[in-house]
């Protein structure tokens, strides 16, 4: 019956780089957030969905909680902080350490001013010896009063049943949202220029990454849905950027391409013809036009 059935919101927050996408890809059992060891990765809210006898979670894996240096970044902050108020449970996913920084303290701040009940979860315990933990626990519970604390790892997945037990125990009682073989709701030009820029992330240079967004200028299904042709652009910041990100005799811009085609077959389950371009735009994180046409739209929120 509907009624013992929990359906719910989880949000996952945390500093850049804590591994939300992983941990998220890992609950969900399937790829949906991009994940990249160079911070700033998710910059939209992206919502997916598991679903088990107990009931439904549906995840929202928000933009790191930073310091804003730009339009692009206001936005990103002003996402992760909005959903706290609107979900059912709050994942806080932090580092392994005893040593609080500023950026952490900023997020308890704000967690303190909310009544939804938080769950700590303390990643990357795969990177430590299993005695240490107790002190990270320790040292975080005096900063804050959690409804419980977790250590995972997200890379290995352990304790991650656990982890979805403890979401159940607060959400409450009600109908599932969505069809339980839903796995996403975001659209699959989205998830495709995504992917895109996930390999952009992890093949480029520190400092052009930032500076990038995709869009999908064409998808469209041939040969009854057995092959897509595809064709995005990637926006960069600078003349000397779209140098290095198409490469030397093309090499670079290859790269990327076969790369995120290999990951895009897997999305879709068919085969892909995928050509890739490179446009500048100058300073298009400061614009709110800019930001709008790539898909960060504060209105959507």
């Amino acid at each position: 019956m509907n009624e013992q059935k929990k359906s719910g919101f989880a949000t996952l927050i945390g500093r850049p780089n804590v591994g939300k996408s992983t941990l998220m890809n890992q609950l969900i059992g399937q790829k949906i957030a991009i994940t990249s060891h160079k911070p700033q990765t998710t910059r939209n809210r992206i919502q997916t969905v598991y679903t088990s006898e107990k009931g439904q979670i549906v995840f929202l894996d928000t933009p790191g909680i930073h310091k804003a240096k730009n339009k692009l970044g206001e936005y990103m902050v002003d996402v992760a902080e909005r959903t706290l108020k609107e979900v059912d449970v709050v994942l806080w996913l932090v580092e392994p350490t005893t040593f609080i920084g500023a950026g952490e303290r900023h997020i308890a701040e704000q967690l303190a001013r909310i009544s939804t009940p938080v769950i700590l979860v303390i990643n990357k315990i795969d990177t430590v010896k299993k005695e240490e933990v107790f002190a990270f626990i320790d040292a975080y519970r005096k900063i804050l009063d959690f409804a419980e604390i977790i250590p995972v790892s997200a890379l290995k997945g352990t304790n991650s049943g656990t982890l979805i037990e403890l979401i159940y125990k607060y959400l409450p009682y009600g109908p599932m949202f969505y069809d339980e073989d839903t796995v996403t709701d975001q659209p699959l030009r989205q998830i495709t220029a995504e992917l895109i820029r996930e390999k952009a992330l992890k093949l480029l240079d520190e400092e052009i990454p930032h500076g990038i967004a995709v869009s999908i200028d064409i998808m469209k299904q041939r040969i009854r849905g057995k092959l897509w042709d595809i064709e995005a652009t990637i926006i960069c910041e600078r003349a000397s950027h779209k140098g290095i990100i198409i490469g030397k005799g093309g090499a670079m811009l290859k790269k990327i391409g076969s790369a995120a085609r290999y990951e895009i077959e897997k999305q879709l389950e068919a085969k892909v013809n995928l050509k890739l371009w490179v446009k500048v735009k100058k300073d298009w994180r400061d614009s709110d036009f800019l930001i709008k046409n790539f898909g960060y739209d504060k209105k959507e929120v």
